[in-house]
């Protein structure tokens, strides 16, 4: 896969993409990102403007975003604006994400970006989450991890990311290592006694738990086999040991 970002701060990224599964898949060849600083693209250097109709705060200009996109557009390009205005990212949104050949992401700045580049490009609008920050360079990064550690190859386990909170709207049940006692905290016998299926069963149950008591929100998207219904009547009557 490959990543596009177009920012006026390429060296926000340098950090953040030569760490973890993001570097480990630059370097086995799965993806490559390229930052493309829309500045290069002015005589002045000068990205932004005043608003028409007055009001606080700077608006990004079109042209030389506009040059920046078609810079790097391609046939198969799948270009997103980073903006609150946008769809709330999902677990299922980054699997859709995945699947798709090259990503060219907006990171606007200041007030935001000149409308008439969403007219033109149509691109997909996406939001990190119900608040505002400087710019979109974080939210590129957000999107840059969560899809690449779900390509082939990335994770030492294909099946680790398969098992995530999100994955089937329901939130991840709590996981140990060792020491087997912690500060008086003991590990669930349950996990160390080698039987499978009820690991299984006592993982459906803490997960059912857990997304009831904290994002219940999540449970109407799910789509429940008998046996999880089962379990999540035990759940429901505080059967959650």
């Amino acid at each position: 896969m490959k990543f596009d970002v177009i920012s006026i701060f390429p060296e926000f990224f340098e950090s953040p993409l030569a760490f973890g599964v993001v570097r480990i898949a630059r370097e086995k060849g799965i993806i490559t990102i390229d930052i493309t600083n829309p500045r290069d693209f002015t005589e002045d250097g000068v990205i932004d403007d005043y608003q028409f109709g007055g009001g606080a705060g700077m608006v990004m200009k079109p042209e030389p975003l506009a040059k920046a996109i078609n810079h790097v557009k391609t046939q198969n390009s799948l270009l997103i604006h980073l903006t609150p205005k946008g769809k709330r990212l999902t677990q299922e949104m980054i699997n859709l994400l995945a699947r798709k050949e090259h990503i060219i992401m907006i990171c606007g700045r200041y007030k935001g970006i000149d409308e008439r580049i969403n007219l033109i490009f149509a691109p997909l609008e996406i939001s990190i989450g119900d608040y505002v920050l400087a710019g979109g360079e974080i939210g590129a990064l957000v999107l840059v991890e969560s899809i690449t550690r779900l390509l082939p190859g990335v994770l030492g386990n294909k099946d680790s990311a398969d098992t995530d909170s999100f994955q089937k709207n329901l939130l991840e049940s709590p996981i140990y290592t060792r020491p087997n006692v912690y500060k008086k905290h003991k590990v669930p016998q349950i996990l160390r006694s080698g039987d499978h299926r009820r690991i299984a069963d006592w993982r459906s149950k803490k997960s059912l738990g857990k997304t009831l008591s904290h994002r219940p929100d999540l449970l109407p998207a799910e789509t429940f086999l008998k046996k999880d219904l089962e379990i999540l009547l035990e759940v429901l009557n505080g059967e959650n040991s």
